[in-house]
């Protein structure tokens, strides 16, 4: 009896992993020892209880509560405030002082202008394309630092998704190896046995030993695996550190799937690397169009006023001395002959080549890789289904095994060494699924649609 659950624990998983059902859900999950997988948690659960998550809601806490994510944003903050330093140039700036001390000789200041009790002064730049190009070039740079942000968001969501469905793996794998403990031991009491009457070989004693200890040894690895993903989920989810998580079995959405048609023509226009290549390439842009113009005149409006006082010999150097001064007008420059410009319209358009060359291989990268991890996706699809394919071929001997013993036609050795490799049939199998995901994942992320899958 204990075999039959084991079995059609079996073709319920087969038919939750094989049949395609991409939709999330919370579903109860039969395992191959007939044992339910949890179900999510309801609202309001106390603190320190086990939270039960699925795949969806495990990526959106992690995108609320991410570090990374945290960081991106406050660096694009800080780009979009460098981007307004420049433009406010061309915005109206007002300043008061006072340059107000002692003369001897004609009235005047380091900066040239009359020593004043109280002064205001007005500018505000009206035309000036190389400062108009640097701001442009900024801003521009500010928008790509909201890409970056899009990227530490999908690396996020691939992270989480990652350990997520390793964890579900791990578990599973730990209940499979627990139950194949269990026929380890019973192969080492029978072949103990049977060596004890003289039917066997000391050295077929050793080698169940061998078995029982190799499989307590992939538990001690399994766990710890499961401890490094919690750890790592707990992180990544904001959850306290001896919060449990309970996760299910679950394939990534449907999306997934639909998404494969016309990958390289999506990663043309998605791919964060060829975006921020693109951005880089306008920024050069806008720079080397405002070094170009630099050969303009600059206008900039400029007004001051100053209140003066009569201590600083004012009537002695001029014929009316007038407390209060305004000026108002504007200061035109033109360049006759800058240097300054023909160098710094060389190194504009040198940056932009350089630019405009990255961009180019990076197209020819991205649709490279996409093609190529298109291939590894249907590489690790064919290794999923031999998996399947394996794993139901030692389900079918189990079922021809048992039959045979109840006959009495083979011993309880052979059915537990049956039982061995259809643990194994099923952790490669779920070795084959994961490895599957990850590519499916993986590949997502390179056409830049990995954001829109959970959406």
């Amino acid at each position: 009896m204990r075999k039959i659950a084991a079995v059609a624990g079996g073709a319920a998983w087969l038919l939750a992993f094989g049949a395609g059902a991409r939709a999330q859900t919370s579903a109860v999950v039969l395992a191959p020892g007939g044992q339910a997988a949890a179900q999510p948690a309801a609202s309001g659960e106390q603190a320190g209880a086990p939270v039960a998550l699925t795949l969806k809601s495990a990526i959106e806490m992690a995108l609320r509560n991410s570090k990374d994510i945290q960081v991106a944003k406050l660096q694009a903050s800080l780009a979009t405030h460098a981007s307004q330093v420049s433009r406010a140039e061309f915005l109206p700036n007002l300043y008061a002082g006072s340059g107000a001390g002692y003369t001897y000789g004609i009235p005047e200041t380091p900066g040239g202008r009359a020593p004043s009790l109280f002064n205001v002064t007005y500018t505000e730049q009206v035309f000036n394309e190389p400062l108009k190009g640097q701001g442009k070039e900024l801003e521009e740079q500010a928008r790509s630092q909201k890409i970056v942000l899009e990227d530490v968001k999908n690396g996020v969501i691939t992270r989480t998704a990652m350990a997520y469905l390793e964890l579900a793996k791990v578990r599973h794998s730990l209940e499979l190896l627990r139950g194949e403990a269990e026929s380890a031991e019973k192969i080492f009491q029978v072949t103990q046995e049977r060596q004890g009457e003289g039917y066997e070989l000391p050295v077929e004693v050793t080698k169940a030993q061998l078995t029982k200890a190799q499989v307590t040894q992939r538990v001690l690895q399994l766990e710890g695996r499961e401890d490094e993903l919690e750890v790592f989920l707990r992180g990544q989810l904001g959850l306290g550190q001896e919060q449990g998580i309970e996760v299910t079995p679950e394939e990534l959405p449907g999306e997934a799937e639909q998404e494969g048609a016309n990958l390289v023509a999506m990663a043309m226009q998605n791919n964060v690397g060829l975006l921020l290549a693109e951005s880089d390439v306008r920024a050069k842009e806008f720079r080397l169009k405002g070094e170009k113009r630099g050969y303009f005149p600059t206008v900039e409006g400029v007004s001051t006023y100053s209140l003066l006082a009569n201590f600083n010999n004012y009537s002695e150097f001029y014929k009316k001395f007038q407390r209060n001064n305004f000026n108002a007008g504007v200061q035109v420059q033109v360049p006759l002959f800058s240097a300054r410009t023909r160098e710094a319209i060389g190194l504009a358009q040198i940056n932009l080549e350089t630019s405009q060359a990255t961009l180019a291989s990076k197209k020819t990268q991205v649709s490279a890789e996409v093609r190529q991890k298109t291939r590894h996706l249907r590489e690790r699809d064919a290794a999923k289904e031999v998996a399947r394919l394996e794993l139901q071929l030692a389900q079918q001997n189990i079922s021809v095994l048992q039959e045979q013993f109840s006959e009495g036609k083979v011993n309880l050795r052979e059915v537990e060494r049956a039982r061995l490799e259809e643990n194994e049939k099923w952790m490669a199998y779920l070795d084959a699924n994961f490895q599957r995901q990850q590519a499916q994942l993986d590949l997502l992320r390179t056409a830049g649609q990995l954001d829109k899958v959970w959406q």
